[in-house]
């Protein structure tokens, strides 16, 4: 489907800076902080120091963020769509290993925007305390746990209303965040010099730099939303990200160095030595009278930006779930706009994630200590995708020097920002093994169990069209239903689970005017939704492959109707008008779904299996059991539901759990005796 949003509009380019760079765009309340508490005492600070710690932010900005991002990732869409996943979907093809880099990238970018929000907010509340207002820290603490609380709870009635708000307010945040920039620069114009590269450089290696190569985990905070301006492309049109960009780069550049300005001119001041642990340079260097305008505008921007992750988090989820790297989760539309989606699970997860971290580091300065650790691995991850897709557009000679410039460059600010674990990095770390274990289980459990899935688990549908076709026409078996659907996947050569077969001949046979066979495959293009028909040489059986994209939802009844009423149509199957019926000119009969439930109990008898697969395969059902019902997952709520429960692997038991060995039959006794399993068991009794 093609992306309309890729289209240049003033509309257009103010959604894009309302949605994309609220992460971005809200770093200048913490990265110039984080850089002063790098260097532990006002004593060190000196013009040189803020200046090339200026020119260092403004430089990754630069690479990272506009080189990278915005100029060359950009040109990597999946139909329009962007994000590590969608490249994935890319350049999966290429080799089966890129799965690795993919799973890590996208847990690293979940995990570390557990605390985006957190830092966020609490960065602005804590403008509070410049106030003398009485709010100490544990208020802070309160304050944005309660904002933090309405974020989230809001997120079920949909944002499609306050989403027209959140442009013209980040136009304004911006727009302030330039001009109080520009009213500091002028009180120390050489601050001007940051711009020249060879700052960043000398900075790095001066003695002045206390922090040494470790400022650089600072100095990361400031471009830590650029992979949400990758995410967002298909939401606004990369088209639109690259005209607006320009702008939000400038106001960013004239704020940081309007701090830097401020902090030359105050260092060393009484107020700025006797305060340095609690002063905020963004609400350092506004005027007083401007003081509570700003308070509310970072705020605002901070919940924006909050609202922008959370977003992004559920589109990340449902990305991984439509490649198979998530277990499912219902996904609900609460707004008409095809993009919105809320996931229920997602969002309290997240919610009481981030206010753990909240309370758990109880500071935004601690929070940034800890801060952006996850995130340089999702930008590795993400060059060794961009470099495969690279290799293959345009050949190894320009993807190689292209990937090691930023496999380089990134690698300095992974290995800078590692010092953050001791300081609360290994949070977002655990939470990045956490959803990693998940991922890691829900694929390769996959992956394990499809291949002890050998040809006797499987039976040749066609081989049975016969007999379905008798117990279709059998008149002394009650209709168990008009059409008989089950959801299961048919591989090559009409081969399917034999408990599908089990289930409809064996015991009490089930008996329908048609059987349906339904598989649902996911395709990289992101809203495909089409279908092929195969009626295997019959008129009441039909192989139906869905074909639907990884961020379409699934509706599978509806589809099945539309299905369903084309072939009658079409006469490829007959007329199911029913007898009795509400509907005027009704032309399909009623449908019944067999969801059967594999339990993994067998398992623990099937010693052709490996230890590690046999504990990764019962994980992933696990968890596939704890997770959306296939029910809720294939919409079929308000369906007739029959749900049977089936061994994993039929023809995988022990050959034989009892081997009879003798059977006596005294004409005296009404015993059967049987002798012991064990031939060499001495305390076994004789018979």
């Amino acid at each position: 489907m093609k992306n309309n949003t890729n289209k240049i509009t003033l509309a257009g380019m103010i959604i894009a800076i309302g949605i994309v760079y609220g992460d971005i765009g809200t770093s200048p309340l913490y990265v110039m902080n984080a850089v002063l508490n790098d260097d532990k005492s006002p004593v060190n600070i000196n013009p040189a120091y803020i200046t090339g710690s200026i020119s260092l932010i403004f430089w990754t900005l630069m690479i990272i963020t506009t080189f990278k991002y915005v100029i060359l990732a950009m040109n990597a869409g999946n139909h329009g769509e962007g994000g590590i996943f969608s490249l994935y979907a890319l350049v999966k093809k290429n080799a089966k290993w890129l799965i690795i880099p993919a799973l890590i990238g996208g847990a690293s970018i979940l995990a570390d925007g557990t605390l985006t929000p957190a830092v966020t907010v609490s960065s602005a509340v804590e403008g509070l305390k410049t106030q003398h207002l009485g709010i100490d820290q544990h208020e802070v603490l309160i304050i944005t746990t309660i904002i933090l609380l309405v974020i989230f709870f809001v997120q079920r009635f949909g944002t499609a209303a306050i989403g027209k708000l959140l442009g013209p307010i980040m136009v304004i945040w911006f727009l302030f965040l330039g001009v109080t920039g520009v009213m500091n620069i002028m009180s120390y114009p050489q601050i001007i010099a940051a711009l020249s590269p060879v700052k960043a450089i000398e900075t790095l290696f001066s003695p002045s730099n206390k922090a040494g190569i470790f400022i650089l985990g600072s100095v990361f905070l400031a471009t830590t939303g650029a992979e949400a301006l990758y995410s967002d492309m298909g939401h606004v049109g990369k088209a639109n990200i690259r005209m607006t960009w320009p702008f939000v780069y400038l106001a960013l550049t004239l704020n940081y160095l309007g701090q830097g300005a401020w902090i030359v001119n105050n260092a060393h001041s009484s107020n700025f030595v006797s305060h340095f642990k609690n002063i905020n340079p963004f609400y350092g260097m506004l005027p007083s009278t401007w003081m509570i305008f700003g308070m509310v505008i970072a705020t605002l921007a901070a919940i924006i930006a909050s609202q922008a992750l959370i977003t992004g988090s559920y589109t990340l989820v449902s990305e991984a779930m439509g490649l198979k790297l998530l277990p499912r989760m219902v996904i609900k539309h609460p707004g008409n706009t095809r993009s919105q989606i809320y996931i229920a699970t997602v969002n309290w997860i997240l919610c009481a994630i981030t206010i753990s971290v909240v309370w758990y580091f109880g500071s935004s300065e601690k929070m940034e200590a800890a801060y952006g650790l996850a995130i340089t691995i999702t930008m590795l991850m993400t060059t060794v995708l961009l470099f495969s897709y690279l290799q293959k557009k345009f050949g190894l000679k320009w993807a190689l020097p292209i990937g090691l410039f930023f496999g380089l460059i990134e690698m300095v600010f992974f290995v800078a920002s590692c010092v953050k674990f001791v300081h609360g990095g290994y949070i977002t770390l655990i939470i990045m093994l956490a959803i990693l274990y998940v991922m890691w289980i829900w694929y390769f459990g996959n992956k394990a169990r499809e291949r002890y899935d050998q040809e006797s688990e499987f039976v040749d549908v066609t081989e049975y069209r016969n007999q379905l076709k008798d117990l279709s026409n059998d008149v002394s078996i009650p209709m168990y239903a008009t059409n008989l659907v089950y959801m299961t996947k048919m591989h090559d050569g009409y081969k399917i689970k034999r408990n599908v077969m089990y289930s409809i001949l064996d015991e009490d046979p089930k008996r329908a005017q048609v059987y349906w066979f339904v598989s649902v495959n996911e395709t990289d293009v992101p809203y495909e939704s089409n279908y092929t028909i195969d009626m295997m040489g019959t008129d009441n059986m039909v192989n139906v492959q869905l074909y639907l994209g990884f961020k379409k939802n699934q509706n599978i009844s509806s589809y099945l109707h539309q299905i369903v009423d084309n072939l009658v149509s079409q006469g490829l199957i007959q007329n199911q008008v029913p007898k009795f019926t509400t509907e005027k000119n009704r032309k399909i009969g009623n449908f019944k779904f067999v969801i059967i439930k594999e339990m993994p109990n067998d398992l623990v008898y099937n010693d052709e299996i490996k230890p590690i697969d046999r504990h990764m395969i019962r994980e992933r059902i696990f968890l596939q059991n704890i997770t959306a019902s296939p029910i809720k997952w294939f919409g079929l709520e308000f369906s007739d539901v029959v749900q049977e429960i089936s061994p994993l692997f039929i023809y995988k038991q022990i050959d034989n759990y009892l081997v009879q060995r003798k059977i006596v039959n005294r004409p005296s006794q009404d015993v059967y005796k049987i002798k012991p399993l064990n031939p060499d068991d001495k305390d076994s009794p004789e018979d």
